[in-house]
């Protein structure tokens, strides 16, 4: 490159190029906003390209992993920029994970750093191999002890370094899965991933300039957080970044009043407290997309957020970590029409619908859904054999069954684990789940497979019931007839506070079984 050459950054697609081209166009346009605090395009990448050239300082290369411990706030943001500057992978950790869970991850990435938040310190310090990481550098009030360094003392001492060339096929984050059947596994995801994704958003929900105001409640540990940011710094919009916690429709609409926020996603789950609000009708909102993923949603959660949000426009999106995530898309006007599909496959990737042995099915019958494109993943870190396991064909195996109908819409019928096999019957739990949904004495339901010696499974329903209502397994099944085949009803109802969930808001089914066969034991 001769001294009248560009940069070579600014021929880059990724969201380092974007954030400095924002802050040289825009510098004084938000970015992200976080407890009423403002970070413009400017502040975010001239504080990230400091923390750049302190990890540089600290003999952070390309390829390697920088791990973040933190909750949901700008600085996180900063750290994949700075973590992807150096093309090093930016590792986000879940909080909610015990010190061993940590413990098997940091070993099977083995980061050359960790940032961390100064609360989560202490759950850090308890993970048996956390000692061996070479630099910690803290967010927050925290004493530089034991070699860690202050976050802002850490910027300080930098100046911004200039940003260098980093490949689009470059790994950008290793997205570890929640482990619900197993240890989890880390998945690649490139900047050409995250690129794709961001075009898949643009379209999806109509994001064309920097107007819009995005709303963040998703955990930045879960794909749904950075994967919702990434059609804004494509645009130049800004993202209300919201505090984790306990989930607080009152606060969240609150927020979305306050912040004008125009582009809100969130799982079922938490759509169904928003639309219990007694106020909900009353309040001032500017929502645009009102969007669901991350798991199923019932028609009655849909019908309600039709009621509620009548002038939105309701967005399903479906996916999974290791495609970046979105593959399939409804948009509002098929919302009602297609009540419960995940909506049609997106342009730029490719599918099939295939059976056991990668036949084709025919529309209408079920089968697994597989893809492959460059929204998916290369694959997992350090799992060559998982890795050619999932590319099984030279199609990734999603592990989704689906059918699809004559215009394209996909129905997602169940996980291919969690199918239940009763006397040579397919049972699909999600098609339980959601008829079980609709008894007004149900909160939520997740039904599971438990061991019979006639059928060889049957189905067992986990409900959790509203407050003060009571439901016998009999008056549930006289609630179905009519609704399910016999074969389908549920053998069994359990009644439960709440359902386990990971943090993307699915139903941990693992922890359901294993309750079951504990009950199952203790009646022997």
């Amino acid at each position: 490159m001769t001294s009248q050459s560009a940069p070579a950054w600014t021929f880059r697609n990724h969201w380092m190029a974007h954030a400095a081209t924002h802050a040289m166009m825009r510098p004084d346009r938000p970015a992200l906003r976080y407890l009423g605090e403002t970070t413009t395009w400017a502040q975010l990448s001239w504080r990230s390209l400091r923390l750049a050239a302190g990890l540089a300082d600290r003999g952070v290369v390309d390829g390697d992993r920088v791990a973040l411990l933190t909750l949901n706030h700008p600085w996180f943001v900063e750290s994949v920029l700075a973590a992807n500057s150096l093309g090093a992978m930016a590792v986000p950790l879940s909080f909610r994970l015990a010190p061993l869970e940590l413990d098997y991850i940091l070993a099977d990435c083995a980061p050359s750093a960790v940032v961390v938040d100064a609360k989560l310190l202490p759950l850090l310090q308890a993970v048996p191999g956390a000692g061996s990481i070479g630099t910690v550098i803290v967010i927050g009030e925290s004493d530089a002890v034991d070699g860690h360094v202050a976050y802002e003392e850490f910027l300080a001492a930098h100046e911004p370094m200039e940003l260098p060339d980093v490949s689009e096929e470059s790994t950008a984050l290793v997205m570890y899965t929640s482990g619900t059947t197993g240890r989890p596994k880390g998945v690649l995801l490139s900047h050409r991933n995250m690129q794709l994704q961001a075009l898949t958003c643009v379209r999806a929900m109509e994001i064309f300039d920097d107007s819009d105001v995005g709303f963040l409640t998703a955990p930045f540990f879960h794909i749904a957080g950075l994967g919702s940011m990434v059609a804004n710094f494509l645009v130049g919009g800004v993202t209300v970044i919201h505090p984790l916690g306990a989930f607080d429709p009152e606060a969240v609409l609150d927020a979305y009043e306050r912040e004008g926020a125009t582009v809100v996603f969130n799982v079922p789950q938490q759509w169904d407290l928003i639309c219990a609000q007694p106020d909900i009708d009353k309040r001032d909102l500017r929502l645009r997309i009102i969007s669901w993923g991350a798991a199923p949603a019932s028609d009655a959660t849909l019908r309600a957020m039709a009621e509620c949000f009548p002038d939105a426009v309701n967005v399903a999106v479906f996916g999974q970590t290791e495609t970046s995530p979105i593959t399939c898309v409804l948009r509002g006007e098929d919302s009602l029409r297609k009540l419960g599909s995940v909506g049609r496959p997106i342009p730029t990737l490719q599918y099939r619908i295939v059976d056991d042995a990668m036949n084709d099915v025919a529309p209408g019958e079920v089968g697994e859904i597989v893809y492959r494109g460059p929204t998916v993943t290369k694959g997992y870190w350090n799992k060559p054999k998982e890795t050619a396991e999932a590319f099984t064909g030279g199609w990734f195996h999603s592990g989704d069954l689906v059918k699809q109908d004559d215009e394209g819409f996909v129905w997602v019928v169940d996980r291919k684990k969690d199918m239940i096999i009763s006397g040579g019957e397919n049972i699909y739990c999600a098609e339980l789940e959601n008829v079980i949904a609709e008894h007004p004495a149900v909160l939520e339901v997740a039904v599971i497979g438990r061991s019979d010696e006639r059928w060889g499974q049957v189905p067992v329903a986990f409900v959790s019931l509203a407050p003060g209502a009571e439901l016998s397994l009999g008056e549930l099944v006289t609630f179905l007839e009519g609704r399910l085949a016999s074969f389908k009803m549920p053998k069994d109802l359990v009644a439960v506070d709440g359902l386990p969930r990971n943090a993307g808001g699915k139903v941990v089914k693992g922890q359901l079984r294993d309750q079951d066969q504990r009950q199952a034991s203790a009646r022997v």
